[in-house]
């Protein structure tokens, strides 16, 4: 039996969670003359019997591939699909599929934004992280060396197919990189999500584990809710990025050779502190943090060094307001708020508690 997520605001679509949904995939590139897959490298197994179902429903079917990880969300790799799709003759009658991680739904995704101002995609995530967050929302992006997702796009996918098969061929570490965002998940939104990781850490640490897709549809909901009210980050959206305004900075400093998940965990750290500090979360819940990412196998500290650094990035946020800092912390569980110019010793005092 497949869940299926609805994602509502001016262009609704579905996010379809279960087993075996290749068959599902023609349906939601509707009427498209050619389908264009673009495959993350290290996934390219999955792609023959996506497009034998395509094939099976008459569509054309070419297949490209991407860089895996965030080398897939560089403007030169961007271009080179560009082009590709100008070789192909791509129109607004044809769709493109992103199969891979959350770079390549982020990357594959800001292509469909932009070829032709507009192109149905639709997204299969392979990784965790990818299932519960980069696919669902519409946000595109790529990187420059001014940081991290500033450079993109809203352009809602026709749809999501998160298909729990691929997780038995995951990589234990890829997911436990990825319940950093469940772990954000059940901070801002559904604490028994963090319940279900503490009954059994050791099993929440594998694909394998009893509760694995109850997570997975208990994250998916959270972000469903709050992309349905708030589709272009205009409000309560700023909410799911609790632990990222430091996750982002660290992934720049450190080129994005640091997993995003693990800097989402410092970062989730680092906001906690930061709640705590500023008088508005119970220490304990703040506590809660660390116990909970370590005991996943998370990292919770980061270089003392970085804090210069890192600071400085930091004011480049898509959540900075002129010269005004806004962090995303906690007045509680599923809680979140926002604190506005905090003064740079609270927040420098904050990142002692990360620093290793």
């Amino acid at each position: 039996m497949s869940t299926v997520v609805t994602i509502g605001g001016p262009a609704p679509y579905d996010v379809v969670i279960g087993h075996g949904l290749a068959e599902q995939l023609p349906a939601l590139v509707g009427s498209a003359a050619t389908v264009v897959t673009v495959a993350d490298a290290k996934v390219e197994g999955r792609v023959p019997a996506l497009h034998d179902a395509l094939r099976a429903a008459g569509h054309e079917v070419v297949g490209l591939t991407v860089g895996a990880g965030e080398a897939a969300k560089s403007l030169e790799a961007v271009a080179g699909l560009w082009d590709q799709l100008g070789a192909l003759r791509i129109t607004r009658s044809d769709a493109i599929v992103a199969i891979g991680g959350g770079a390549t739904t982020d990357s594959v995704g800001f292509v469909a934004a932009t070829w032709l101002r507009g192109i149905r995609v639709v997204h299969l995530p392979t990784t965790l992280l990818g299932m519960v967050d980069a696919s669902i929302g519409g946000k595109t992006g790529i990187n420059t060396a001014a940081g991290k997702n500033l450079v993109g796009a809203f352009h809602q996918p026709a749809g999501v197919l998160v298909d729990l098969d691929v997780l038995s061929t995951l990589p234990g570490p890829q997911w436990v990189e990825g319940m950093a965002e469940v772990v954000k998940a059940g901070f801002i939104a559904d604490p028994t999500i963090l319940d279900l990781i503490e009954l059994d850490v050791t099993a929440a640490a594998t694909p394998r584990g009893p509760h694995t897709r109850e997570l997975i549809e208990r994250s998916v909901a959270v972000k469903a809710e709050v992309v349905s009210r708030d589709p272009r980050e205009s409000g309560p959206r700023e909410f799911l990025n609790y632990g990222h305004t430091l996750a982002h900075a660290i992934e720049q400093v450190e080129d994005y050779r640091i997993p995003h998940g693990h800097a989402v965990s410092i970062g989730l750290v680092f906001a906690a502190a930061l709640g705590r500090r500023s008088g508005r979360l119970d220490p304990a819940i703040a506590d809660r943090h660390t116990e909970i990412l370590s005991r996943l196998g998370l990292p919770v500290s980061y270089r003392p060094d970085a804090w210069p650094t890192v600071s400085d990035v930091m004011r480049i946020d898509k959540k900075t307001r002129g010269t005004v800092q806004r962090f995303v912390i906690l007045d509680g569980l599923g809680k979140p708020a926002i604190l506005e110019d905090p003064d740079p010793s609270l927040l420098e005092a904050a990142y002692s508690e990360v620093a290793a």
